[in-house]
């Protein structure tokens, strides 16, 4: 018999099964299936399809579920568009009510749930238990609590109407909390796809939301594949679309809604950097990396799946990792003492299978521990990759998988270039005892969330959403809640109808005055890099004014966007240099373009016919708005957010990085101030496409800008035609956000080009904004020039 003393030392122990009997009891009462979710009533398919519904972990069948056609969407969408009128118009307390029963009757059933939901995507019913099901009722109950604080919190604020929202199958019930909590909390109504793998808990969730009462129609359930999530996508009674899953699918809904007005987030892929310095508590780390990459199999989207470890240590490190591997069981989903269960399906094992042949092919070493392996079921064993080159398949693709490759790094420099080499940018987690060091490289990694000395930690409180093409967008805090409200202007606002194609012809002008006098010629050029700049074409075009021609700007193409995308790419020192210091430049410009206003009020009434009133107003406005942003560059601050763990979690607003930024036609000057203005007051580098109809206030700026200290390539000036310009900025991978105000066309255009690497868009859609009113200024300028990084920083022994 083995005795106590053997077993502290082999660790060896029985299974602890989980009962599931109230689980098979809900799914025999749904024998003959289970129905979409519509109007407060659960109904079989319009087309009368259903699919079946398996248990990753032995393949047997749990229920079938009506599969959804586009009939079903719009029968959703309708009776979430009926509702819509009566929950936004509840008061943010009765809203918050209705939220806190949710979370409370999640709670109550929050053993069903979580054993639900291992039965249905095979991950470890510890996992489920204890961490899944109680930060959903985290979720609603801190929206709770936005519904009853939004009105003051967020004024002159109005809820978007009908969302759609498509989740994935790594955390069913979980991403729908994400998203319907605040989606409720901010008044809208919601159409919710859930993943064809895990349906299940997203049903059962229908069943308490008839159980709290929650008026019919608020929220709608349509289960079904890709198809069903494409017609939701495609729904133009949709007002947001909220997509959670892989950045190719990302790619296409960015393209699909382009141009449709719908507000778009997206929470994409990831190849998440662990880098672990070699002042690092390596047991920690180690653990750590359990948490990382072995933790709901792998398949999390902000999986540490990417280790880089500091060279001195590497190899000790790596032998503390492979003996915890060892320990780690891989089983029954239902077991307590299961550490990796099932993957989700078939399919996706193979993807498993296909890329670790592929690391091995290409040369990486490839360890697996004498894991005890199922002998049915979608399982496979934790995998480490060594000796991986940052360019191998392995190192760039998401294998969404229990695979971890590995690098080593000599210095934190090296440290911080590896784990920015990836297309991605949706978290990294970093080791050191130092925390000085842990925190500078926190701050020059490209990640949404940064988790130092821990790692996938989640809280309602705080944001989460990535960089670059791991999305745009974030879900959770403030910054979450942001995301399904609107600004009451920009949501009455009714889309205009395109102007006339502007002709911008490099010909002679032919309107010239014969026998006038003729002033000498200054000729606008552009400016690039802190300099004036010819076009590339070698062309200019005539900027005409009411009475003919004013002068001449350049005929920008292509490559003079390029060269004002690398000038900007090497003004980085911007984004780095503290608030104050840009305060003060932003200062510097203001007082040097008031002691020039008649110099730009004569210009602008040449250039555009206004009165000498209009153009004094237009003047004063552009100073006061460059004071005001100089204001508060050094004053848009983050914070520090209450999440339940022992954490100081700060929430930083960074810079986009570079930004192209098209120009209106109306106010050419006040226009321009009020969107280059608080893009660089946040650190932003900006490619500004001026007025094309109206250029020449804008190139007189960049005198401005010579005199008050503004580093070269801080702020680009390309003049010509203001769409094909722009078409190029839209497609630059250097550029990480675009800025557009012009037809409803070329915000299609615009948003539709921006798919390329993900970038964030704000486009008007045609929509004439009055640049001279209140709303042309504000918080809101500022919250869309930066994105938000949230650090979090554990304390205590």
């Amino acid at each position: 018999m083995t005795n106590i003393k053997e077993l502290l030392v082999s660790m060896d122990y029985g299974p602890a099964p989980e009962v599931n009997d109230h689980v098979k009891t809900w799914l025999s009462h749904h024998g003959k299936g289970v129905g979409h979710y519509i109007g407060g009533a659960f109904v079989p398919s319009s087309g009368g399809g259903s699919f079946e519904v398996h248990n990753p972990a032995n393949d047997t069948v749990l229920v079938r579920v009506a599969e959804g056609t586009a009939a079903d969407i719009d029968n959703a969408v309708a009776a979430a568009r009926k509702a819509y009128g009566g929950w936004s118009k509840l008061t943010g307390h009765q809203r918050a009510r209705h939220l806190y029963a949710l979370a409370r009757l999640v709670q109550k059933r929050e053993r069903f749930l979580a054993v639900l939901e291992s039965m249905d995507n095979g991950k470890p019913i510890r996992e489920s238990r204890d961490i899944d099901v109680p930060l959903v009722a985290r979720h609603f109950y801190h929206h709770a609590g936005w519904a009853e604080l939004a009105e003051t919190e967020f004024p002159d604020h109005a809820p978007l109407g009908v969302c759609g929202q498509i989740i994935p199958w790594n955390f069913p019930l979980l991403m729908l909390a994400w998203k319907i909590a605040p989606a409720l909390a901010a008044g809208n109504t919601v159409v919710l796809k859930p993943a064809e793998f895990t349906p299940l808990t997203a049903l059962a969730f229908a069943e308490i939301c008839q159980e709290a009462g929650l008026p019919p129609g608020v929220v709608n359930i349509v289960t079904g594949d890709g198809a069903t999530g494409a017609a939701l996508v495609a729904h133009p009674d949709v007002d947001k679309i909220a997509f959670t899953g892989s950045t190719e699918v990302g790619r296409l809904i960015r393209q699909s809604t382009a141009g449709t007005g719908k507000k778009l987030t997206l929470e994409l892929g990831g190849k998440s950097p662990f880098v672990v310095f070699e002042d690092a508590d390596l047991d920690a780390a180690v653990e750590g990396v359990v948490d990382a990459i072995w933790f709901n199999q792998g398949q999390v989207c902000c999986a540490g799946s990417r280790l880089l470890v500091q060279e001195g240590v590497a190899e000790r490190f790596y032998a503390k990792l492979r003996a915890r591997m060892e320990t780690l069981r891989v089983g029954d989903p239902l077991d307590k003492s299961t550490d990796i269960g099932a993957i989700v399906a078939p399919v996706q094992l193979q993807r498993i299978r296909e890329l670790v042949a592929k690391g091995q092919a290409e040369g990486a070493t490839l360890w697996q521990p004498k894991t005890q392996m199922p002998g049915a079921g979608c399982f496979f064993p934790p995998s480490l990759f060594t000796e991986v080159e940052p360019a191998s398949t392995i190192a760039e693709v998401e294998i969404f998988g229990p695979v971890a490759v590995s690098m080593t790094f000599r210095t934190p420099g090296e440290a911080v270039e590896l784990a920015n080499n990836t297309r991605y940018g949706l978290a990294a987690s970093i080791w050191s005892e130092n925390l000085n060091r842990a925190l500078e490289v926190a701050a020059k990694v490209k990640a949404g969330v940064v988790w130092i000395n821990c790692t996938n930690l989640f809280d309602a409180a705080s944001g989460f959403g990535g960089y670059r093409e791991s999305g745009f967008g974030r879900e959770g805090g403030r910054e979450g809640m942001s995301e399904y409200l609107v600004h009451k202007a920009e949501k009455s606002g009714v889309a205009g109808k395109d102007s006339p194609a502007l002709v911008l012809s490099a010909s002679p002008a032919t309107d010239a005055h014969a026998g006038e006098a003729v002033a000498i010629d200054r000729t606008a050029k552009m400016y690039i890099g802190g300099k004036q700049a010819r076009p590339d074409g070698g062309n200019s075009y005539a900027v005409h004014g009411p009475a003919g021609s004013v002068g001449l700007a350049g005929l920008g193409n292509r490559k003079d966007v390029r060269n004002a995308v690398e000038a900007a790419a090497k003004a980085s020192g911007w984004g780095a240099a503290t608030a104050h210091n840009r305060a003060q430049v932003l200062y510097y410009v203001a007082e040097n373009l008031a002691s020039r206003a008649s110099e730009f009020e004569t210009r602008l009434r040449t250039m555009t016919g206004c009165t000498a009133d209009a153009a004094r107003d237009e003047v004063a406005l552009a100073v006061q708005r460059t004071f005001w942003y100089a204001a508060w560059a050094d004053k848009f601050d983050g914070a520090v957010h209450a999440t339940r763990t022992r954490n100081v979690t700060l929430a930083m607003y960074e810079p986009w990085g570079v930004m192209g930024i098209a120009c209106p036609d109306e106010a050419p000057l006040l226009g321009f101030v009020s969107l280059v203005m608080p893009a660089i007051a946040m650190g932003n580098r900006v490619i500004a496409v001026p007025s094309s109809r109206h250029p020449l206030a804008a190139t007189d700026l960049y005198t401005v800008f010579d005199t008050s200290d503004v580093p070269d390539g801080v702020v680009n000036i390309v003049t010509g035609e203001r769409d094909v310009l722009v078409k190029t900025l839209a497609e630059h991978d250097e550029v990480a956000a675009v800025w557009y105000f012009g037809s409803q066309v070329g915000s299609a255009m615009v948003e539709k080009a921006a798919a390329g690497n993900i970038k964030s868009t704000w486009v008007n859609y045609g929509r004439a904004l009055a640049w001279t009113d209140a709303g042309a200024q504000g918080r809101g300028f500022l919250r869309r020039a930066t994105q938000v990084k949230n650090i979090w920083v554990p304390y205590g022994e």
